[in-house]
C-alpha cells in the first residue's frame, strides 16, 4: 500500500511487441484467467495402466489401505529376527540402561588425562577463564586501527549512525519501464 504513495507521473512509452508479449504471458500465468478459453476435452479410454494407478492410489490412501486386509501368514521367529528385536530394545531411550552390569575399569593414561583437561576447558564458560593470567600489551598499529574501523562499519548498530544525505538522481526511462512492468506483474 505504501510503495505507491509518492508515485509521480511517469513518462508514457509506446506499446512495444515486448510489452504485449509480457501482458499475454501474464494473462496465461494468472490463476483466474487460465481457464477462460478452456474448450471441451477429448475422452480417453481407460487403459490397464490407468486402472493400476487408481488401485495404487487407493492403496496409498491413509483411510483405505487397511480395508481389504486379509489374514496374515505366520512366519517362524528366526535368530536374525531375535537379534533385531534385541537391538531395538537397546536403541530404546528407556530400556537401554535397565540391565546395566558392572564395567571394566581402564587405566588412566596420559591421553585420557589430556582429554579430561580439554573437556574441563570446554565444559563451562567460567572454567576456561579461571586461570587467566596477565596479557602482554601489543602496540596499536595502523593495521589494527584499520580492522577496528572496518568492524565498526560492519556492525549492524553503528553503520547508520553518521549517515549523510543522499544525492537524488534522475529516474531514467528504462527504470520507469521496469517499474511499470513490475506493477503489471504484481496486479495480475
Amino acid at each position: 500500500v505504501l510503495y505507491k504513495e509518492e508515485l509521480g507521473t511517469g513518462t508514457p512509452t509506446p506499446v512495444t511487441p515486448e510489452i504485449e508479449r509480457v501482458k499475454r504471458t501474464q494473462e496465461h500465468i494468472s490463476s483466474v484467467l487460465y481457464k477462460e478459453g478452456l474448450g471441451t476435452g477429448t475422452a480417453t479410454p481407460v487403459t490397464p495402466e490407468m486402472e493400476r494407478v487408481r488401485r495404487n492410489q487407493e492403496n496409498i490412501s491413509s483411510v483405505l489401505y487397511k480395508e481389504g486386509l486379509g489374514v496374515g501368514t505366520p512366519v517362524p521367529v528366526t535368530p536374525e529376527m531375535e537379534r533385531v528385536k534385541r537391538n531395538q530394545e537397546n536403541f530404546s531411550s528407556v530400556l537401554y540402561k535397565e540391565e546395566l552390569g558392572t564395567g571394566t575399569p581402564t587405566p588412566v593414561t596420559p591421553e585420557i588425562q589430556r582429554v579430561k583437561r580439554n573437556q574441563e576447558n570446554f565444559s563451562s564458560v567460567v572454567l576456561y577463564k579461571e586461570e587467566l593470567g596477565t596479557g602482554t600489551p601489543t602496540p596499536v598499529t595502523p593495521e589494527i586501527q584499520r580492522v577496528k574501523r572496518n568492524q565498526e562499519h560492519i556492525s549492524s548498530v553503528l553503520y547508520r549512525e553518521e549517515l549523510g544525505t543522499g544525492t537524488p538522481i534522475p529516474v531514467p526511462p528504462e527504470v520507469e519501464r521496469v517499474k511499470r512492468t513490475q506493477e503489471l506483474i504484481s496486479s495480475v
